[in-house]
């Protein structure tokens, strides 16, 4: 089976690491002292009931997506096809998987848990959290988490006790509500208790979508299918999405939107329906001539029941196409949809701030926000009768490049390049790399 094959060489890597690479970092530690003090991780030996053998369980789960085969190449998926170098059917979900063989390649790494300013729990709470909220555990969610604690307190328990967990960090590969189940809610509703828990209170986790109110929690970007492992291969991509040329005005593409109820979604479905092709001057001289072109209003990739998840052709040829791409919120407020446009130098249009600027404020700095990416209330179009089109025509075509430049600018901060990189690329920092400042300002910050 694939899947025990997958599981057994990620066992075998991350052993290899345990015991013959992590040993030789402490006779390392001399060379490169002056560019890591304050920045020193240690990562936490687990027992595998904890990480690698919860991939075992990656197709227990009727009730939600098989996972096994998007555990290849270290969780990034298998390839989109087979000459690509780049492109991924990844799955957000593996995120933890991915964080975990990435950490591996951090310079600052020490295995001695005293000089360490942060430490790193590989903990695949995400992948865990599957028994409780779709198997056999579901009444039993107020226990996501009681194993791991035993084990922290129990077992060297001086490195957890030494700063009451303030320095300990992990990923969670899910919205910080599905680990926000109150303790005392009897009978059990949707989530975990894993971020209720007190003992936790302390620690740093990095979800893909952060709650109203943030303590524990920071989002990170959801992972896109694009994973270059060379600058050659993001220069390369990146000229490609300067010289797209953007046929279409605007783009949606997602699910919902078909009920009768007033909802942004809905608002979109039915102005994307109901436009027509438009002529406009081109955004640049450079792409295009200087006659006026004919471009749709709108575009729309029906993404429901999720036919898109692990399929990026479906929407990145379109999104290459559009100027602006629309992101309204759905069941929860983030959408991984952001993330895949910017990788197309497509510009984001927002409806509400918790979508992304009250999220990802490591990745999407919010002084930044206006520069890269437009807001149009949700309210204004669902109840006052405004056109998302009349709004985006309005933008000068200069201040469209302008916008889409720094589209372009902040792409490496939201892709997470592949393990193993070139020197080259690794010196662009990724959504690891910003991740892990994030953890130690964080972390400096509190202790």
């Amino acid at each position: 089976m694939a899947s025990k094959s997958t599981v057994t060489t990620l066992t075998i890597f991350f052993s290899f690491f345990v015991f013959f690479i992590e040993p030789r970092l402490s006779q390392q530690i001399s060379t490169v002292d002056s560019e890591c003090t304050g920045r020193w991780i240690h990562i936490r030996t687990l027992p595998s009931r904890f990480n690698l053998d919860l991939l075992s369980t990656c197709n227990h789960y009727p009730l939600t997506d098989d996972l096994c085969p998007y555990l290849a190449n270290h969780g990034l998926g298998p390839k989109t096809h087979t000459r690509t170098r780049s492109w991924y059917r990844t799955d957000p979900l593996l995120l933890e998987l991915i964080f975990h063989r990435r950490i591996l390649e951090y310079p600052c790494l020490t295995p001695d848990p005293n000089l360490a300013s942060a430490v790193y729990l590989p903990y695949y709470a995400g992948i865990d959290s599957l028994r409780y909220l779709y198997g056999s555990d579901v009444n039993s969610s107020a226990d996501h988490g009681s194993d791991l604690l035993s084990f922290l307190t129990r077992d060297s328990p001086e490195i957890w006790s030494r700063r009451s967990g303030h320095d300990h960090f992990l990923v969670m590969a899910r919205p910080a509500w599905d680990f926000s189940q109150p303790l005392t809610v009897d009978p059990p509703i949707w989530g975990t208790s894993f971020l209720e828990r007190p003992e936790f209170f302390n620690l740093t986790a990095l979800t893909l979508e952060s709650r109203f109110w943030p303590w524990q929690e920071q989002a990170v970007p959801y992972p896109t299918s694009f994973h270059p492992h060379s600058l050659p291969f993001l220069e390369s991509w990146i000229r490609r999405v300067r010289r797209s040329r953007r046929t279409s005005l605007m783009l949606f593409a997602g699910g919902g939107g078909t009920s009768s109820t007033p909802n942004i979604r809905r608002s979109i479905r039915l102005e994307c329906t109901n436009t027509n092709v438009t002529e406009t001057e081109p955004e640049t001289s450079s792409d295009f001539s200087s006659e006026k072109q004919k471009i749709k209003t709108c575009d729309f990739v029906d993404c429901s029941n999720g036919i898109c998840e692990h399929d990026p052709i479906r929407f990145m040829r379109p999104m290459l196409q559009s100027s602006f791409c629309l992101q309204p919120p759905g069941d929860t407020p983030t959408r991984k949809a952001t993330f895949d446009g910017i990788i197309a130098g497509c510009i984001p249009v927002f409806f509400e701030d918790q979508t992304a600027k009250m999220q990802y404020r490591w990745h999407l700095p919010e002084e930044e926000f206006s520069e890269f990416s437009v807001t149009i209330a949700k309210e204004d179009v669902v109840f006052r009768g405004v056109r998302i089109a009349d709004v985006l025509m309005s933008i000068p075509k200069e201040e469209v490049a302008r916008m889409r430049e720094k589209v372009i600018e902040m792409m490496p901060r939201v892709m997470y390049r592949r393990h193993g990189a070139s020197m080259g690329l690794m010196n662009k920092k990724d959504a690891v790399d910003i991740a892990i400042d994030g953890v130690l300002q964080k972390i400096n910050s509190r202790v």
